[in-house]
């Protein structure tokens, strides 16, 4: 639920001018674009915001994945509460677009999810499911029917596997779309007109195309700017990416791109976009009837802002729309249908009606109730009734007439609601989404309109208690007869709460906590011991709130990991520099080491009291006063001190010459610089070098069950004081030696590791913690 400032914000961004063009110019165009990527930000945002608000076009951004295995520059979170975050910037960015979102994977407990950084198509296809994710794109195209299909990258060599296999992907479900033999639950085929592909390279800092792009036979160009705003499209286009705040996206860039070529598979000759498509209503049949309407609706779009002009012309255009209807086309008969629906949506802005639709909560367990508040600004508005939509979780909701200015609807949550995440199948521009939302009828100039209003954020089911499990993972180096206490932050009866045992370790229930006791015949290995309430799995909830994207939250079943295994610490004092992005300080931390995470005062002090300094990935730009004290770090370490450096791209203030004690240079484009293959053979360069000989001996056995993939953003050179400690490549490629380099610089030492150690940890990868503590050891 909002807070009154936030939603005084919210209400400030959202001047009712600017809605009402963006309103009308949707009424320009009958014709739909898809733009199809794997991840949220793939789309290619400056492009259409061109398509949408200077052509008019409706557009669909069909995104396979919810971005769950990339990075995040903004926090900690990762995996599944990454999905959410990124579903969420996703769809605020596609509110700045005004375009929808056709979501083919649902999480990482979908078969179609971000598993990592993939360089082949055809593996991504198999892990996805190939049929499966065909048939999805299959689906998209027959529910949003889309006139034109844009991947946004190419299936070349050089590119992201996952991106390659959607747009392989989207190529092939074509046929299948138009194919009325082809079942998809009762959705009706559809001929896609225009398949066209990037006539531009996908290469960069990231990417690198081995193959040219084809050749351009349509030109996409933004003429003009906004009439609302004065703002050029490119900036729509960079507002929405701006969205995208968990991947560093949105850029000033100015002049912005203004041209766009595509290439027309199987076109040769040169043409424009919407060449043969039905630009306007009258392009639908021969009925006098979409004439009229397009006239009228021309009349209402220059009419702006004078709505007593624009509300008698959506008038005539709806009863010129609806008279079309009875003689149109089937495969057009979709076309009116949107167009009535934006043609309501565009009249209750015209006259003055607001609906505000909140709860008194922003979640509600299974069986409770929760209010639903109705604020109503009615303007020119009679008549008006309000009538709950709500998922399958919800018992159903009588219609409600408003008459007053506000209302409360209780909303209960049937007994037997299960506890879901965020991932909507798809996310709509004109409204209806979430597990709330409000069918708005309301009398305007005698004419009966119907629209749609989202609840301000989303309501969610919620376990009926509160239940946080600290640590949720221990650490246990063998021997292991040890008492662990696990802390439980509960806000019902703790007698309902139990932890199973498990061979050579014994569970004790003690007030707010359980006692873990291991003894010394506890074999290494990864023990799962699920928290139950009741007898049945208790869930935690993992709250998420930016700015950009408001308030959602992440549930899932607690347990305690345990990890048992073979570990020995050196005997030093840890300073860890972290920027956010990782949790390396406290898994530190929790395999025993002296660690003490340096903020801003503690870096600015003496550092001489440790032996070796950790710097999180990302860190030289998240955080400034690293930067600044670059030099007094290689101070230090000349003077004896060690100094670790985990992951940087080259963009994250990492300056090769200036950043690391020594010259390191990161690769670019990144696609040639990592391992993608978690299993990918490791070879070591100095198998005694002393980061490798103790205090734990590290072999390939500490490379096995690594997650997601071995390193990523690897040094390309460095200077000649740094020795390469691995070799290790994917299948087919040359061996990479730069994800972990060592230096001897004055009486100290520098590493720097591109290998992705931070996520091992996540995971409990064995080997992972057994190499950390080596880097951790004194020069």
């Amino acid at each position: 639920m909002l807070t009154p400032p936030e939603r005084l914000r919210r209400r400030a961004a959202k001047p009712r001018l600017v809605t009402l063009a963006r309103a009308l110019s949707r009424l320009r165009s009958s014709v739909t674009v898809m733009n199809t990527g794997a991840h949220p930000d793939d789309e290619h945002s400056e492009m259409l915001a061109a398509m949408r608000h200077q052509m008019g076009m409706r557009v669909v951004v069909a995104c396979s994945t919810r971005g769950e295995g990339g990075q995040n520059t903004l926090g900690p979170e990762r995996g599944g509460v990454l999905g959410v975050m990124r579903s969420r910037e996703m769809e605020e960015a596609a509110r700045a677009l005004d375009a929808d979102v056709a979501w083919l994977g649902h999480g990482p407990d979908d078969p179609v999810h971000d598993f990592g950084f993939s360089k082949s198509g055809p593996d991504t296809l198999s892990r996805w499911g190939e049929d499966r994710t065909i048939d999805r794109l299959v689906r998209a195209y027959r529910e949003f029917r889309p006139d034109i299909v844009i991947p946004t990258f190419l299936d070349v060599p050089g590119q992201h596997g996952h991106h390659r296999a959607m747009t392989e992907a989207a190529e092939r479900a074509l046929a299948l779309a138009a194919d009325p033999a082809y079942e998809t639950d009762g959705l009706a085929p559809w001929t896609v007109a225009k398949f066209c592909l990037p006539a531009w390279s996908g290469g960069g800092d990231t990417y690198d195309d081995e193959v040219p792009p084809p050749d351009a036979n349509i030109l996409v160009t933004a003429t003009g700017s906004d009439f609302a705003t004065g703002m050029p499209f490119w900036q729509f286009g960079e507002v929405s990416r701006a969205f995208h705040a968990s991947q560093n996206m949105g850029h000033w860039r100015h002049p912005g791109e203004t041209q766009w070529a595509l290439h027309h598979v199987g076109a040769n000759a040169q043409s424009e976009l919407l060449d043969d498509l039905p630009k306007s209503l009258a392009d639908l049949g021969s009925s006098p009837y979409l004439a009229a309407a397009d006239a009228a609706l021309a009349q209402a779009v220059a009419a702006f802002p004078n709505s007593a002009a624009i509300l008698p012309a959506l008038s005539i255009a709806r009863r010129a729309i609806s008279a079309a209807q009875q003689d149109i086309a089937p495969e057009h008969a979709h076309r009116l249908a949107r167009k009535l629906r934006e043609l309501d949506a565009a009249s209750a802005i015209a006259a003055g009606v607001e609906i505000y639709a909140s709860v008194s909560s922003a979640s509600v367990a299974p069986g409770e109730t929760v209010d639903l508040i109705v604020e109503v600004e009615r303007d020119e508005a009679k008549n008006i009734r309000v009538t709950p939509i709500t998922s399958g979780a919800f018992t159903p909701v009588d219609s409600v007439e408003m008459s007053g200015d506000r209302a409360t609807i209780p909303l209960t949550a049937r007994s037997d609601a299960k506890i879901e995440n965020a991932f909507r199948p798809d996310w709509l521009s004109l409204g209806n989404n979430g597990n709330v939302s409000l069918l708005v009828e309301a009398e305007v100039s005698g004419e009966t309109i119907r629209f749609v209003r989202d609840t301000e954020e989303d309501l969610q089911l919620a376990p009926a208690y509160s239940v946080a499990i600290t640590p949720e993972a221990l650490i246990l180096p063998l021997p292991a007869a040890t008492t662990n206490t696990v802390t439980i932050k509960a806000d019902i009866d703790l007698s309902r709460l139990s932890l199973p045992s498990a061979l050579g370790l014994d569970i004790t229930q003690r007030d707010n906590s359980f006692l873990v006791t291991s003894d010394i015949l506890l074999a290494a290995g990864r023990y799962t011991l699920p928290l139950l309430v009741d007898g049945t799995p208790a869930f935690g909830v993992t709250p998420i709130a930016y700015p950009h994207i408001g308030h959602t939250r992440f549930a899932r079943p607690l347990s305690l990991d345990i990890l048992a295994l073979d570990l020995k610490l050196p005997e030093t004092r840890i300073g860890y520099i972290g920027g956010g992005s990782d949790r390396v300080g406290l898994w530190l931390n929790r395999m025993g080491a002296d660690v003490t995470e340096l903020d801003v005062e503690a870096l600015a002090g003496d550092l001489s009291q440790y032996d070796t300094i950790i710097v999180g990935i990302f860190a030289f730009r998240l955080r400034q006063d690293l930067k600044a004290a670059t030099q007094k770090l290689h101070r230090w370490v000349e003077a004896g001190g060690h100094l670790v450096t985990l992951y940087h791209r080259p963009s994250d203030g990492w300056t090769p010459g200036e950043t690391p004690p020594r010259p390191i240079t990161i690769g670019s484009p990144s696609l040639r610089w990592r391992t993608t293959n978690p299993a990918a053979e490791v070879n070591f360069l100095e198998p005694d070098h002393k980061l490798f000989s103790g205090p734990n001996r590290i072999t390939a056995d500490d490379f096995a069950g690594w997650d997601k993939e071995r390193g990523l953003y690897f040094a390309s050179s460095w200077d000649a004081a740094y020795t390469p400690l691995l070799a290790m490549s994917d299948a087919g490629e040359k061996p990479l030696i730069g994800s972990l380099l060592s230096a001897k610089i004055g009486e100290g030492r520098h590493t720097h590791t591109s290998l992705v150690l931070h996520h091992q940890l996540e995971k409990l990868v064995p080997g992972a913690f057994r190499l950390m503590a080596n880097l951790l050891q004194s020069a």
